[in-house]
């Protein structure tokens, strides 16, 4: 399941414990001045493209949705705003992040929201048999099957970057 320390127990390992999904966390040390994912992947000793960051967008019509995609790329707007079924998305601005998500930059997971959104993975996700994300908060990832996380979420695999 999971490693077991003081600092795992975010509301994201709890939710998967319950939902007997295994994983495992992975504590590193964060810099505030440099939350990149190649910060993080580097961090780990693990490849950028397993290192996947959840971003936050807003489609004009359709609403706020979530992207999950590789750490050395970029979201597509056009892309990701077709697979939430609008035409134009945009990030959301980073103060709305919190009080939307629960979550702060650089620890912000597509597991455990305040509100379920619609969920996107990039495609890529499926060529690993485990994948990184963040566990909810700065300097704690989860590794996880990218099936069992895509399932879990309810999301949806697509190309979403450029």
């Amino acid at each position: 399941m999971s490693k077991n320390s003081k600092h795992t127990k975010t509301n994201v390992v709890r939710l998967l414990e319950t939902a007997h999904i295994p994983f495992a966390t992975h504590e590193y040390e964060y810099d505030e001045n440099d939350l990149a994912a190649q910060h993080v992947a580097d961090a780990l000793g693990q490849d950028i493209n397993r290192v996947f960051k959840t971003l936050v967008l807003r489609g004009e019509r359709t609403g706020l949705f979530v992207c999950v995609v590789p750490g050395n790329s970029e979201v597509n707007l056009k892309k990701a705003a077709a697979a939430a079924g609008d035409k134009k998305a945009e990030m959301i601005a980073m103060k709305e992040l919190l009080p939307l998500t629960g979550y702060i930059r650089g620890g912000c997971s597509p597991i455990g929201m305040k509100k379920p959104f619609p969920t996107f993975f990039h495609t890529t996700a499926l060529d690993y048999d485990k994948i990184y994300v963040s566990a909810g908060v700065r300097g704690l990832q989860l590794e996880i099957s990218p099936e069992d996380l895509i399932r879990y979420v309810g999301a949806e695999v697509t190309d979403l970057v450029q």
